[in-house]
């Protein structure tokens, strides 16, 4: 774990600029969370033409990419985007979908493996952490509609990807969803066993692109919550309310929504993707995901973008964190 996500920063590791509901900003006296509520309609209003869970395909396949040239990064949104560049990507196949808990119970029924947020974190990654707080677990989201409290995400002791709220929970009727709780190592530790890799940031950028070089999102320019449902985000005055238009409240399983151009499943929303870049050059342990996840929404985040990055330290998992795999015939520069 990371220690602003148990110290100074209540919101969690990834957390990110954002523009809150009036009603959640700090130092506004008198304003409760009740507030926040009243504000937004509940999950049974307002939800019209295509809400509800959409079909999802049943098999993840190996989607073979083609070599290309593409705008890498965008100017107007967030600085570490820019600047936009061409970059050259070689021949590569992708995952079609994230690996599922089904995928990955297969993978730890083989080898016995055990995940990160199974172990104690490693003290000599965080000096600055009690022994009391290393401690196995990850981070857990709880709206604060359900908890009361104004901080969404929270360190649970014993969750992981086999309990992903914590104990008591458990894969029932989720196995056809993606895996989360799981580090990068955890899923480079899969990719090797898989015979795969995780994709370099650049390998991942243009595969979400689907071919649409310099589009906003990975179907276009349209924003996600505009006509037809295209990604599992979230609906509503983030973090107190969901309209739940798309049909999940949490993530959804793979192969849902529709494919971008390449025939890849949810490389929008749903759950971050890990890849191999690094968010700062030099430390071993700073890593970077993709794509935002089921928690992304309009107020909040805005990283359901291509050419978004989030900073993410290598040994951190979250309810919001999973992977897919590339399959190439050198490895990464």
């Amino acid at each position: 774990m990371i220690r602003d996500f148990y110290t100074r920063n209540p919101r969690g590791a990834t957390s990110t600029p954002m523009r809150l509901p009036t009603c959640l900003w700090p130092g506004l006296a008198g304003v409760l969370l009740s507030a926040c509520l009243a504000e937004a309609p509940g999950p049974d209003a307002a939800a019209t033409g295509d809400s509800g869970p959409v079909a999802c395909v049943a098999d993840t396949v190996r989607v073979d990419l083609p070599a290309g040239v593409f705008s890498m990064g965008a100017t107007d949104t967030y600085a570490e985007e820019a600047p936009i560049r061409q970059v050259s990507v070689a021949p590569l196949a992708m995952q079609s979908t994230e690996v599922s808990n089904a995928q990955f119970a297969t993978f730890v029924a083989a080898t016995a493996y055990v995940t990160q947020a199974e172990r104690a974190p490693d003290p000599a990654l965080h000096p600055d952490l009690p022994p009391a707080l290393l401690v196995p677990g990850s981070a857990v989201f709880r709206s604060p509609a359900d908890t009361g409290q104004r901080r969404w995400w929270h360190f649970v002791e014993g969750a992981s990807w086999r309990a992903p709220e914590g104990p008591g929970s458990d894969l029932s009727g989720r196995m056809d969803h993606p895996v989360v709780h799981v580090t990068f190592h955890d899923a480079l530790a899969y990719a090797a066993w898989a015979g795969g890799d995780l994709p370099t940031e650049a390998e991942w950028e243009y595969a979400a692109r689907g071919g649409l070089d310099g589009a906003r999102y990975s179907w276009g320019d349209e924003p996600p919550d505009d006509g037809g449902l295209k990604a599992n985000t979230w609906q509503g005055a983030f973090p107190v309310q969901n309209t739940r238009r798309d049909g999940y409240a949490g993530t959804a399983p793979v192969g849902c929504f529709p494919p971008n151009g390449y025939g890849l499943f949810n490389m929008t929303g749903n759950v971050w993707e890990w890849t191999r870049g690094q968010a700062r050059a030099g430390q071993p342990n700073s890593g970077l995901i993709k794509g935002g996840s089921y928690l992304c929404a309009d107020n909040f985040c805005r990283r359901y973008r291509p050419a978004a990055r989030q900073a993410q330290e290598r040994d951190f998992s979250a309810s919001h964190i999973g992977f897919r795999l590339v399959f190439r015939p050198d490895p990464p520069a």
